[in-house]
């Protein structure tokens, strides 16, 4: 084999193991959050998948269970369209209950609470926000979307807008 050979096929390998950074490169946020590498998946309490049905007549969704929220401090369900929903009782009365999205709108990560803070907290770029959404700290500049949430019996109940 000539050197001029060897050094093409050198070439072309270089580029053929190149190829699957730049396929994953290319994936939108949403795609990259559900792979299973990105570590912004939740590590609060995931609900029964049973509880994610369809909406009632009156728009609300079972999301979760009074005990998961009790136990966890917060449900996060990835199931919720569009983004997902975190629901957390409100600090300022915990009779009340607070639904946002559970997307980041920086770059679609799925945030966590973190109840020693009263904050979500975004793991992938360090964005915060208030329990009722509200940016707290950037990278991200909206803040999560509200959802209408309630306690009916031993479910969490979020409204489908």
């Amino acid at each position: 084999m000539k050197r001029r050979e060897f050094m093409v096929w050198v070439g072309f390998g270089t580029l053929a193991s190149s190829l699957p950074v730049a396929i994953a490169a290319c994936l939108s946020p949403s795609q990259a959050a559900t792979s299973p590498a990105t570590p912004s998946r939740p590590t609060g309490v995931s609900p029964d998948r049973r509880l994610a049905a369809t909406p009632r007549s009156d728009g609300f969704v079972a999301i979760g269970t009074v005990a998961q929220l009790n136990q966890s401090g917060a449900i996060i369900n990835k199931d919720f369209e569009p983004n997902g929903v975190a629901v957390i009782r409100d600090p300022a009365n915990v009779a009340n209950l607070i639904a946002v999205s559970a997307a980041c709108p920086h770059r679609g990560c799925t945030v966590r609470w973190n109840g020693s803070q009263s904050r979500f907290a975004c793991p992938c770029h360090g964005s915060q926000f208030q329990p009722n959404g509200a940016v707290a700290k950037g990278p991200a500049n909206k803040p999560l979307a509200a959802y209408a949430a309630k306690i009916e019996g031993d479910r969490v109940l979020v409204k489908v807008s």
